[in-house]
């Protein structure tokens, strides 16, 4: 099955691997982690119909107006709530077991409107997938009593019972399986993609979750949910297999140039802020603290950097001077500053994908 696609499943590895290989290089990797982790939110809820940015949610996470609906910002910020958690417990020492996807459903719909998708459950009725009925579905799933076999199965295959397989391989069939499953009554899609990425941390592929392949999902989305269809209707695994590997590599490319975009203008940015003077210290330690946080209040960054307010404000000013940072806000208190560059070069892939036909 897999030996007319072998070549590009080797790549797409090198790709992982490579980019698991750069992040370790890089002095910032845990910066760069927390607004990657954010990007494959934003992606895979966008791929739900959700409409947040990247910004949206930065907004949104220091409690600030998003310019979407609450609804969406609160979505995509549980999609990283829910991918925070399934690393926790993966890293505690938890397999990949229907117990932490269960956790991580349960943080993904525990809001007041997500009562009736029974959170962290594993469904208990028929669902389907497209049309108003099973009848003139897209796909109908297996029954709900058959739902325990399956994830049982899944997991024994997560786990290398009865006998181990390539990482790639295995997270895309992984994908399939877990998707045809479709074990919740609501979220399984965005679950099913951080599985991905959480298996390849697992199986020590990657380091950090430093990976957004929801980007390829979301640019070919028609194509994917028709592969993932045709492998269930017709067994059509070596063109998913394809796919998936294409998928990863390019996204691995990508994630690896964003980093690296990201560092050159770090590094800029730190030379032009050495020729503060005295003023230099205090505001490198603002600068480092928006890297992991780019969108921030100036109250966050005093509880981040250490410094005094005033201290914090004045470096602000200065950042501002040399057009490092700038003000989104246009008040006295509660000031909302943002590493405009920083955010923009995080947010470019999104951009050029939102605004493709």
């Amino acid at each position: 099955m897999v030996g007319p696609i072998a070549p590009a499943l080797r790549r797409g590895a090198g790709r992982a691997r490579a980019l698991d290989a750069v992040t370790s290089l890089l002095p910032n990797a845990a910066l760069l982690l927390y607004s990657f982790v954010r990007k494959e939110a934003v992606l895979s809820s966008q791929i739900e119909g959700t409409q947040s940015s990247l910004a949206d949610l930065l907004l949104y996470e220091i409690d600030e107006v998003p310019g979407v609906p609450l609804d969406d910002a609160r979505e995509v910020s549980r999609c990283v709530a829910a991918l925070e958690r399934g690393l926790k417990k993966l890293r505690g020492g938890l397999p990949l077991r229907t117990r932490l996807l269960c956790e991580m459903h349960k943080v993904l719909l525990t809001y007041p409107g997500g009562r009736g998708k029974t959170p962290g459950e594993v469904r208990r009725t028929q669902v389907w997938i497209g049309g108003t009925r099973p009848g003139n579905a897209v796909f109908v799933p297996p029954p709900a009593d058959a739902v325990p076999d399956g994830l049982a199965s899944l997991e024994r295959f997560l786990n290398d019972d009865p006998e181990p397989v390539p990482p790639l391989i295995k997270a895309a069939l992984a994908h399939v399986q877990f998707e045809t499953i479709h074990p919740f009554p609501d979220g399984n899609g965005r679950i099913g993609r951080l599985l991905i990425v959480l298996q390849l941390v697992a199986d020590g592929v990657l380091r950090d979750p430093m990976l957004y392949p929801s980007l390829f999902f979301k640019r070919h989305r028609a194509l994917y949910y028709e592969l993932l269809n045709e492998v269930r209707l017709r067994g059509d695994w070596e063109r998913w297999l394809d796919f998936f590997a294409e998928g990863i590599e390019t996204s691995a490319t990508q994630a690896v140039a964003t980093a690296n975009a990201l560092l050159a203008l770090v590094n800029a940015d730190r030379d032009r802020i050495a020729g503060l003077g005295r003023a230099a210290a205090s505001a490198l330690a603002v600068h480092h603290a928006l890297q992991r946080q780019p969108i921030a209040t100036s109250a966050a960054l005093v509880k981040a950097t250490g410094l005094t307010p005033a201290t914090v404000n004045k470096s602000l000013a200065h950042l501002e001077r040399v057009g490092v940072v700038g003000e989104l806000t246009n008040r006295q208190r509660g000031r909302v500053f943002s590493y405009r560059k920083y955010v923009e070069e995080l947010a470019a892939e999104l951009e050029a994908l939102s605004s493709m036909p």
